[in-house]
């Protein structure tokens, strides 16, 4: 077993999986699909869900190898330590508790020896009554209007996990019937492009802020929460910040500073990583006021479902651990640096985008927790846009191109089924077509043999054949609830944690982000101080000099 300094790369698990890649090289994905013993071993149902990985580039013998290195990264005992509440994020000294978010009322989760589990639900019922107080028009803006429109603040894991939820439920018939004559936005880049567009069309009579920043310092957020501030003020007079601003923040002294009433601030803890915020108070209150508690609800025991599968399950039937040790062969073994995202539904359009950041910021990593340089790589690169959108955009690459292996996501029940008359199938079995097809299309592809027989012109055979042999993994949902939702969501984060638990990183920092942040305070003193003063440039390279230099000459800011 490895100690907790020696790297992964260094366990007999791993080896044995570097020499098995030159068996897997001889064998084609045509070849692997004809045994239907492998293919049905590789179907995986849980809770209405069916996980079908028969189309990776891996044997039942590729599969107990991969269940041997969890062993010996002692996963397992990982995922336990997770939800006991250990500070496995160990640069920051913090529990990573987001289970604790969608756990049930009766359920005990402890971090540093205190059930955290009914502060949790304090929240979650402080949200509840507020936003059915929004919603009902009991509470009314300072003109003594209803507020039916929500305005969320929040950048990366306080903004993109909400989208993405929020874009999902849109055309879901329970939670549109719900948000009848209501509008949610959210507003995350400093660009003032993006308030324009958020205030475009809102008056701030009937308009609520949700201002979300766990410090209430994050740069961007207060910037933009202080323009919205400004846009309300000017409108309605400073008193009424306090009845048309509310904050998800812990710090409760700059809150109040800002103007907007304590009692109106809706917690969340340092065990809450901000892309593992959705289902805190971040993504619960914007979506509660949108669609109400009870809908949201829905999406958190979704969530909860695959937490309690996760932990309990034993790692050769467990969902989240099979995808989190394939993209570690895919990635660590047979080099496939990317991964495609590919929902086969419009509703899934924001998924992509918010998995990127969870995947990317979490496993984004060069060195052990220890702080040992890494001799292998880890992370993917995550991208991914709807099919059939993305068939018509860069699937000409993933099938004749670079191999990347892709995710299939599809759904038996569209939220809005459509069926023209005198048409052979209905719009969804249109779509749904094609997410059956494109997997087998990646796995056999077509071979020279195939072209001749069907007399295509011997100069265009090497343009027209494709290799195949590319894997890929689907996952048919029954249907785009809430409750689906929010089991994607949990599928997909804890697969993240079961690549890092096996690399044996620290999925739960965020280092790397600090940086350009630094120095982007550097920047933001020169340029007030050449704006106000006029003083020369200093302290840049020759490269940014010469771009500042022609920014503060032809930008028209007014001058301060």
């Amino acid at each position: 077993m490895a100690s907790s300094t020696a790297l992964i790369s260094d366990t007999e698990a791993w080896k044995d999986l570097k020499g098995h890649v030159e068996d897997i090289k001889k064998i084609h994905l045509r070849d692997l699909m004809t045994d239907a013993n492998r293919c049905q071993s590789m179907m995986m149902e849980f809770d209405g869900l069916l996980l079908d990985y028969s189309r990776q580039r891996a044997t039942l013998e590729t599969v107990d190898k991969l269940l041997n290195l969890a062993k010996a990264a002692q996963l397992t005992e990982k995922i336990s330590r997770m939800f006991n509440g250990e500070h496995i994020n160990s640069t920051e000294n913090r529990s990573v508790l987001h289970v604790a978010l969608r756990a049930p009322k009766d359920a005990v989760i402890k971090a540093d020896g205190k059930n955290v589990v009914p502060e949790v639900w304090n929240v979650l019922d402080k949200i509840k009554e507020f936003s059915e107080k929004i919603r009902s028009g009991s509470w009314v803006g300072t003109t003594g209007k209803p507020l039916k429109d929500v305005i969320a603040i929040g950048i990366g894991g306080s903004f993109l996990g909400p989208l993405f939820v929020h874009t999902a439920l849109q055309t879901d018939p329970e939670a549109l019937e719900s948000a009848k004559g209501r509008q949610l936005r959210f507003l995350a880049n400093i660009d003032p492009v993006d308030v324009a567009r958020n205030i475009n069309g809102l008056n701030p009579e009937t308009t609520l802020v949700v201002v979300v920043s766990k410090t209430f310092t994050t740069a961007e957020t207060m910037l933009n929460a202080r323009t919205l501030r400004e846009w309300i003020t000017a409108a309605l007079g400073a008193s009424a910040v306090a009845k048309h601003m509310v904050a998800v923040s812990t710090n409760l002294a700059l809150v109040e500073k800002f103007g907007i009433d304590p009692n109106n601030a809706f917690a969340f803890w340092d065990w809450v990583g901000g892309r593992y915020s959705v289902c805190s108070a971040v993504g619960v209150l914007p979506l509660s006021l949108q669609y109400g508690f009870s809908v949201v609800e829905k999406f958190l025991k979704g969530a909860s479902s695959i937490d309690q599968h996760f932990q309990s399950t034993p790692i050769e039937k467990n969902i989240p651990v099979l995808l989190g040790l394939l993209s570690v062969w895919n990635v660590s073994f047979l080099g496939y640096p990317a991964r495609a995202i590919l929902p086969y539904s419009q509703a899934l359009e924001k998924f992509a985008p918010h998995i990127q950041q969870v995947s990317m910021e979490s496993n984004g990593k060069g060195v052990s927790i220890d702080g040992l340089p890494l001799p292998f790589e880890t992370g993917e690169i995550d991208f991914g846009e709807p099919g059939t959108n993305g068939q018509h955009s860069f699937y000409q690459l993933i099938h004749q191109g670079r191999v990347i292996p892709c995710d299939f996501i599809g759904i038996v029940k569209s939220q809005q089924p459509v069926y023209l008359k005198g048409e052979v199938v209905s719009n969804h079995d249109e779509l749904m077509s094609n997410f059956f097809a494109q997997p087998d299309a990646l796995a056999y592809g077509k071979t020279p043999e195939q072209l001749q027989k069907e007399n295509v012109s011997e100069n265009l055979i090497p343009h027209k054949t494709f290799s195949g042999n590319r894997p890929s993994l689907s996952l048919l949902l029954p249907e785009l609830t809430a409750y689906n939702v929010g089991q994607l969501l949990a599928i997909y984060e804890h697969r993240v944690a079961v690549q890092g638990f096996v690399w044996g990183i620290n999925s739960f920092d965020q280092w790397g982000v600090e940086l350009g942040k630094v120095l982007a305070t550097h920047v933001r003193k020169q340029l007030h101080s050449s704006r106000t003063q006029g003083t020369t440039l200093e302290g840049f390279n020759y490269s940014t000099t010469t771009l500042l230099k022609r920014y503060l000459e032809t930008s028209s800011e007014p001058q301060m």
